[in-house]
C-alpha cells in the first residue's frame, strides 16, 4: 500500500508527495503485499540504499539535569538519564524526521522550537518532522509560554541539537523491515469499585498485548535503529516516593525497555519507544498502586524503593521480546516514504479533574475541537495516530481496519494531549472520560477518519 497524492493510479503514474497532503486533497492507494509470518517481514533481499533507496541516520543525546536545577516540578533527584532521540529517513523525493523525547508531554511552543532546531540541522521541512514523547510520568513538565524559556527547556534543546547532529553524521544507505510480537506487561487500568469506576488492575478489560517493531539496517545488515510500539503508559514509578523522601526522575518502562534493546545490539544502534493507544493501559505492576478488596473498596499503597525491581523486570521482559522480534526481521529495499496529514472536527467538553471514582458526572458541551491526524508510510508499514491518548479499544479498531501489512498506532504525537476515551468509558464515567476534553464519540470518529485516510 502506497500513500500517494495524485489519485492517478489507473494510469500507472505515481508522483510522491513533496509536502503534507490534507483532507480534501486526493490520496491514492496501490495494492499492499502481505508479509508472511507473525513476527518477520518477508522482504526481497536486494541491496537497498542506492540513488533511489533510503538513507537513514539516528542519534541520541542525554537531557542533562544538573543538581543546580533540582528540585524541579516536585522531582528531587535523577535515577536514570532522559534522552532526545532523532531518526532521519531520506527518500528519493523527500525527507522525514522522527523526534522522540523522554518527557510526559511538551507544549506546542516547545514542539515548534525543537522543530526549528531539527529542521535547520537536518534540512528537513518542519512539516515533515514527527515529534512525540514516551509519556513517562516521572519527568518535569514543560509548560506553555514560560516553560519554553526555562532552564530545563534549554537542556532539552541542547540535547536535540546534539542528537540531530549525530543523526546527520550517521546518515548512510538503509533498508527497512517491520515485525510484531506479543508481551504481557500492560493491563487495562479501569476497575469497578463500590464508588464507581477507578484506577487499578482491570485484568478482564481490553488490552493490546502486541509489540510492533521496525528495524532499519545499513547495507551490511547492522541495525541503525529499532522502533518499538507498545500500548502502555510508562508509570511504574508514578508518584512513588523513596524511603529517603526523594521523588526521582526516570524514563520508567519505556526507557528501561529501550535501554535493554540498545545494550543487546550495542554499537551505534538507537532504540525508539513509540507509545501506542495507552489511555487506559498501565504497567501490570506499579510501585504506587491501587487495590480493590472483595467488597470493592479501594486503597493505595506505595512500594517505595522496592518499585525499582518491578520496573527492571517489566522493562527487561518487554525489551527481550523486542530483541527477539528485531532479530527475526529481514529488512528489504522497499524505499516507499510518504507522510500525509489530515484532521477531523469532533465535539468538545469541559475537561474535568478526576480525583476519586464517581457514579454521577455531567459532561458539559464546549463547542468543537480540531484533531490533527498523521500517517507515515515507510516500506510496507504505516505509522498513524493523534496527539490525544487513545484507548486500547480504539487502537485495536484502527489496526483491524487498516489495509497495511503492518500498522503502528500512536498516541502523544505533536507533544501530546489529554485522553480521548472510547464511548464505553463515558458510559462508565472512568478516569479517562472525566479527564478528557473531547465529547463521547470523538474516538470512534477519529478511528473512522484514520481508516479513510489509509484507504483513500
Amino acid at each position: 500500500m502506497r500513500l500517494n497524492d495524485t489519485g492517478d493510479e489507473s494510469r500507472g503514474h505515481r508522483r510522491p508527495l513533496r509536502r503534507r497532503a490534507f483532507l480534501g486533497g486526493s490520496v491514492a492507494a496501490a495494492a499492499a503485499t502481505a508479509a508472511g509470518g507473525a513476527w518477520a517481514v518477508a522482504a526481497d533481499a536486494e541491496t537497498g540504499g542506492g540513488s533511489d533507496g533510503l538513507r537513514v541516520g539516528a542519534g541520541r543525546a542525554v537531557i542533562e539535569l544538573p543538581s543546580s536545577l533540582l528540585p524541579l516540578d516536585g522531582f528531587t533527584t535523577v535515577h536514570d538519564d532522559l534522552y532526545v532521540r532523532v531518526l532521519l529517513v531520506h527518500g528519493a523525493e523527500r525527507s522525514v524526521a522522527l523526534v522522540v523525547l523522554d518527557l510526559t508531554s511538551i507544549s506546542s511552543e516547545g514542539v515548534a522550537a525543537l522543530r526549528t532546531i531539527v529542521s535547520d540541522a537536518a534540512d528537513v521541512e518542519p512539516a515533515d518532522i514527527l515529534m512525540t514523547v514516551t509519556h513517562t510520568f516521572s519527568t518535569p513538565h514543560i509548560q506553555p509560554c514560560s516553560g519554553v524559556s526555562s532552564p530545563f527547556m534549554a537542556q532539552v534543546s541542547q540535547a536535540a541539537s546534539t542528537a540531530v547532529a549525530a543523526a546527520v553524521t550517521s546518515l548512510r544507505a538503509g533498508r527497512v523491515g517491520h515485525g510484531s510480537g506479543e508481551c504481557d506487561v500492560n493491563v487495562n487500568r479501569d476497575v469497578l469499585t463500590a464508588d464507581g469506576w477507578w484506577l487499578g488492575t482491570g485484568e478482564s478489560g481490553t488490552s493490546d498485548k502486541s509489540v510492533g517493531v521496525t528495524r532499519f539496517d545499513d547495507a551490511d545488515g547492522n541495525a541503525i535503529a529499532v522502533l518499538v510500539n507498545y500500548a502502555v503508559q510508562s508509570s511504574v514509578m508514578l508518584d512513588s516516593v523513596m524511603a529517603s523522601g526523594d521523588h526521582p526522575v526516570t524514563t520508567d518502562l519505556a526507557g528501561s525497555a529501550v535501554a535493554h534493546v540498545e545494550k543487546q545490539f550495542g554499537g551505534d544502534t538507537v532504540g525508539f519507544f513509540l507509545v501506542g493507544a495507552c489511555g487506559d493501559q498501565a504497567p501490570a505492576f506499579r510501585s504506587k498502586r491501587y487495590t480493590v478488596d472483595k467488597d470493592r473498596n479501594w486503597s493505595q499503597t506505595d512500594a517505595s524503593d522496592a518499585g525499582w525491581l518491578l520496573l527492571t523486570v517489566q522493562g527487561e521482559r518487554l525489551g527481550t521480546e523486542v530483541v527477539r522480534v528485531t532479530r527475526a526481521i529481514r529488512t528489504g529495499s522497499d524505499s516507499t516514504l510518504e507522510l500525509v496529514t489530515s484532521s477531523v472536527t469532533v465535539g468538545a467538553v469541559q475537561q474535568g479533574r478526576a480525583t476519586a471514582p464517581t457514579k454521577e458526572y455531567t459532561f458539559t458541551p464546549d463547542g468543537t475541537a480540531e484533531v490533527p491526524l498523521w500517517a507515515l508510510q515507510i516500506g510496507n508499514g504505516v505509522f498513524t495516530g493523534v496527539a490525544p491518548e487513545l484507548s486500547a479499544e480504539t487502537g485495536l479498531s484502527i489496526k483491524k481496519h487498516s489495509p497495511f501489512a503492518y500498522t503502528t498506532v500512536l498516541s502523544m504525537l505533536d507533544g501530546g494531549a489529554k485522553n480521548m476515551a472510547d464511548s464505553r468509558s463515558y458510559a462508565r464515567i472512568t478516569y479517562e472520560a472525566v479527564d478528557s476534553a473531547y465529547a463521547q464519540g470523538s474516538a470512534e470518529r477519529v478511528a473512522t477518519k484514520i481508516g479513510d485516510l489509509l484507504h483513500d
